[in-house]
């Protein structure tokens, strides 16, 4: 195994040391890595000034691809400098520079892929940072092998490590290579991904759930995709993923009905845009908001702030209602008892007054109070009025206008009953025997 000193790259720069070449190839490369940052930082700008008007998941990690523009640029220009002057003289420290700049051009390009695919509107994923982790000691393993010159036997070692997998023959090499082209794969779908579900959801023409459909349905074919073909460049024949197949039919047909339910259920509902986002609703004893529909559940909202998931297949199975799919507006009644000595006309019409200038109260229809019984403190009327958008809550709406009420009623003298109970005692009941001795 060649030492470091034999290496192409260290030895040739420590051979070419003092030498008038060095010089010059320092100069180029200063000139060109000059040359790249400036070139650097106006892409930055540009696409800086870019990113504030596009969707929130094309501006997370753009830190990544910026720290990239630098040594991608240096890496290029650094190139063209090395094929140009190596008809003239030898190129050691220009190769040599070659190597971090392309690995941390890797590094930091993967950087922004990973946050594309693992990040949803600035939030940070776990497998990110392990993905950054693996990625960054693979470059740097690379890189440092590179520098000693020692790559090519690595390589050879790995391809003389041989073993067996069923009936297959498999060396360290192969068996590198193909967990290296299905982690490729699945990142480039799954980056695809993204994109396509970004880019509808930038679109105005489709409805949501649509969106939310064609991304989920998308991203699914493309992992597929990716799986079935970086399986063929292994070498692994896709055939039998026909066993497979059989024995996850036979599993979903028993333990995992219910999960496979809650899925179909998600696609049925956002297929049929049954239910929205911000739609209002009520099933099994919970009332909400809906704010997500993902493919196994459903999150809704409570007025408290309380979220709760509900699987999809309750959604389809039970009843639900719905307090927004039609009509934004809902009738809200209040109920009040007046004294039997009250002006009962001008109380009536204090009823009508106290619903006006409250915010959300419609007058038309016009608010309504009806005299509903005669109770045994008082006489008992009821208001009735129109709530607009009542699936954002009427409780407050009804808090003011009680309070309106209680107002009208205290300046005109209209008086709300005390619950009352007479006791009456009757003169010559007889008195209760003596207790026996």
């Amino acid at each position: 195994m060649p030492n470091g000193s034999s290496s192409p790259l260290s030895g040739g720069l420590i051979r070419d040391f003092g030498e008038p070449a060095v010089i010059w190839q320092a100069l180029v490369l200063a000139g060109s890595l000059a040359i790249a940052w400036w070139l650097a930082r106006s892409l930055r700008k540009r696409l800086d000034a870019r990113r504030q008007s596009r969707f929130e998941a094309l501006r997370f990690g753009a830190e990544s691809l910026n720290k990239a523009l630098f040594p991608l640029l240096g890496t290029v220009l650094v190139s063209v400098a090395q094929l140009v002057i190596s008809q003239f003289m030898h190129t050691s420290l220009l190769r040599l520079a070659l190597v971090p700049l392309c690995g941390i051009t890797v590094i930091y390009t993967m950087f922004y892929i990973a946050r594309r695919v693992f990040s949803r509107g600035g939030e940070t994923h776990a497998l990110l940072f392990l993905f950054e982790k693996v990625v960054t000691t693979l470059v740097w393993v690379v890189m440092l092998l590179t520098v000693m010159g020692i790559q090519d036997d690595v390589v050879a070692w790995m391809a003389s490590v041989r073993f067996d997998f069923a009936n297959a023959h498999l060396t360290l090499l192969s068996l590198a290579t193909g967990v290296l082209w299905v982690c490729v794969t699945l990142i480039v779908a799954l980056w695809a991904g993204a994109a396509l579900e970004d880019r509808l959801m930038r679109s105005r023409s489709l409805d949501a759930n649509v969106k939310v459909v064609l991304a989920r349905v998308g991203r699914a074919l493309m992992i597929l995709a990716a799986i079935l073909i970086s399986l063929s460049i292994v070498g692994i024949d896709v055939t039998v993923l026909g066993v497979f197949g059989g024995a996850l039919g036979v599993g979903l047909g028993f333990g995992l009905q219910k999960i496979a339910s809650n899925y179909v259920s998600g696609f049925i509902i956002l297929l049929d845009r049954s239910l929205r986002l911000g739609d209002m609703i009520n099933v099994a004893n919970y009332q909400g908001t809906v704010t997500q529909i993902r493919t196994r559940y459903t999150v809704v909202r409570g007025l408290d702030g309380i979220e709760t998931l509900i699987p999809n297949e309750k959604l389809i199975t039970d009843v639900v209602q719905n307090h927004s799919s039609y009509l934004t507006r809902g009738n809200a009644k209040v109920a009040v008892q007046v004294s039997y000595r009250s002006d009962l006309e001008l109380a009536m019409q204090l009823l009508v007054k106290a619903t006006r200038d409250v915010e959300r109260v419609l007058q038309d229809p016009a608010p309504a109070a009806l005299l509903a019984s005669f109770g045994t403190d008082g006489i008992n009327l009821e208001l009735s009025f129109w709530i607009e958008d009542a699936a954002k809550g009427t409780g407050g709406v009804k808090s003011q206008v009680n309070r309106n009420i209680w107002r009208l009623f205290s300046e005109r003298g209209i008086e709300i009953p005390f619950a009352q109970r007479e006791i009456r005692i009757v003169e010559g009941t007889p008195a209760a025997p003596p207790p026996r001795q």
